[in-house]
């Protein structure tokens, strides 16, 4: 039982760090731009990189007009930015991103003409439209972020996995080189027995016809006999290196054999762990992936 504990925390571990989705918080707020407090709206964009962020919503700000966004001490300002889908007139629009523990939250106001800006209470229909309007900015910064997380986890468990089937290849290589190397090995003792025959075949003969050689006068016969006792003894010197050759063969496929078979138990280990952490990475990455479709359902 404590085995089984352990294990179950083990394997609970690498989700302990994962930070569930968190909710898009759109508040009516007030915005301080120099001195002045101006009525807006806010709203939190979860777990987002400031720069990213910064540059996203000027790039949504200046989109569709000529107006640049001007920056001072943070408090962003542009004069007639074209938001149709708030308001078919141009609007100047005062924001700030501040940094937050685990967010970041972006203040809004935004001035129809001088000194009338879209409230809650006086342009109700207006202030929901730019309610929504923040909030699909902060749904869009957020979903970016979640699709980061789950391709990285996405990259983490593909790293594994092509590791893995590396170990499986080579496993089954080391497995045919095996099978080749056993293939070679009779093959080799096989031509061992035919040239150990051939040495006995030669053997007798050339002893009886040097036992010839050496009882003849010298001539031609003894000269043609000569010449077929160089044969046999080239015979027998080319069975010697054939055999030796075989046995050299034999020996560099043991040792082949046997480096394998002590690779394969290692391989195989290793195996059986990436499989472990390819297990543990993949929930990982279904709960980025789950995280992602729930911030897209917001």
């Amino acid at each position: 039982m404590k085995f089984k504990f352990t294990f179950s925390l083990l394997i609970l571990i690498p989700f302990i760090g994962i930070r569930s989705q968190q909710p898009i918080i759109v508040s009516e707020d007030s915005l301080k731009i120099g001195k002045s407090l101006l009525p807006g709206v806010s709203v939190t964009i979860p777990e987002a990189n400031y720069d990213k962020a910064l540059k996203a919503w000027i790039k949504d700000l200046q989109a569709g007009t000529k107006s640049d966004v001007v920056t001072e001490n943070e408090e962003m300002t542009i004069f007639g930015a074209k938001l149709k889908g708030i308001s078919p007139n141009p609007l100047n629009v005062y924001s700030r991103i501040i940094k937050l523990d685990s967010m970041l939250k972006l203040y809004v106001a935004l001035e129809v003409k001088k000194d009338e800006y879209i409230e809650k209470a006086s342009r109700n229909s207006e202030y929901i439209k730019v309610e929504d309007y923040i909030r699909e900015f902060s749904k869009n910064q957020y979903i970016d972020v979640a699709k980061d997380q789950m391709d990285q986890e996405g990259d983490k468990l593909r790293d594994l996995q092509k590791e893995l089937s590396s170990l499986e290849n080579e496993k089954s290589k080391m497995l045919k080189s095996i099978q080749s190397d056993e293939s070679t090995i009779l093959n080799e003792k096989d031509n061992i027995t035919i040239q150990n025959n051939e040495l006995n075949s030669v053997g007798s003969s050339l002893s009886e016809q040097k036992s010839l050689l050496a009882g003849m006068e010298a001539g031609p016969a003894q000269k043609e006999k000569a010449e077929q006792v160089k044969d046999l003894e080239k015979r027998k010197k080319k069975a010697l290196n054939s055999i030796e050759s075989s046995e050299n063969k034999i020996t560099k496929m043991n040792n082949a054999i046997d480096k394998a078979n002590l690779q394969i138990p290692q391989n195989e280990a290793m195996q059986e762990k990436l499989r472990g952490q390819i297990i543990v990475q993949e929930g990982i990455y279904q709960k980025y992936a789950d995280k992602l479709q729930k911030i897209k359902a917001y």
